[in-house]
């Protein structure tokens, strides 16, 4: 079966409710529609330590994350919108998925090559295209492959204050990207499982 894995990456400790861990369990049921069977972290309950390393030393809670990042077929971003920016919660997972690029395979290939990453967005400020393409463009770096429309987002209208949480439903072009990313990257997932990249030479 096809996996997947939420990292969402609210500045909120749990239980307190967060937008951006409700569209990660959007995105999640939606990719169950497609057969994939997923999980969420959030990753501000954990002690996710500064570095570029797959482990920081004592007390770094990072290495035990890793082995569901590396176990899952998906990986799943989701993150606030903070002065038009992805949370520094966010840009910390980033850092530490950094210490994948170096790491290879048996046949020389990234150990991310294969993955599949999708990426969510919320936030009642402007910046999700930007903080999407920032996300895509560091987890390509480490090896994921992005779908085509592989990203969901939502704003609210200029200068708003609602935050995607407390909105009565989902509006319509949301849950149509939504679905669109998770059928996308579900088919993605599925044709990579079948077809692994080939060896670096």
């Amino acid at each position: 079966m096809t996996t997947a894995l939420a990292i969402t990456c609210t500045l909120k400790p749990s239980p307190a409710e967060s937008s951006s861990d409700l569209i990660a369990q959007h995105i999640l049921h939606a990719l169950g529609e497609q057969g994939v069977r997923g999980d969420i972290i959030r990753a501000v309950d954990h002690n996710l330590k500064p570095g570029v390393e797959r482990d920081m030393g004592e007390d770094d809670d990072w290495p035990a994350i890793f082995e569901r990042v590396a176990a899952a077929d998906i990986l799943v971003i989701t993150t606030p919108t903070w002065l038009g920016h992805m949370s520094s919660v966010a840009q910390r997972v980033l850092e530490r998925l950094d210490a994948e690029i170096s790491e290879t395979d048996d046949a020389g290939r990234p150990n991310m090559l294969g993955k599949v990453a999708m990426c969510g967005v919320v936030g009642n400020e402007d910046g999700a295209h930007k903080i999407i393409a920032d996300v895509f463009g560091a987890l390509d770096d480490i090896g994921f492959t992005i779908p085509g429309q592989g990203s969901t987002y939502w704003n609210d209208e200029a200068m708003g204050g609602r935050d995607y949480k407390d909105l009565d439903s989902v509006p319509d072009p949301v849950d149509s990207a939504t679905h669109a990313a998770a059928r996308n990257a579900a088919h993605l997932a599925k044709l990579l499982s079948q077809n692994s990249f080939p060896a670096y030479e």
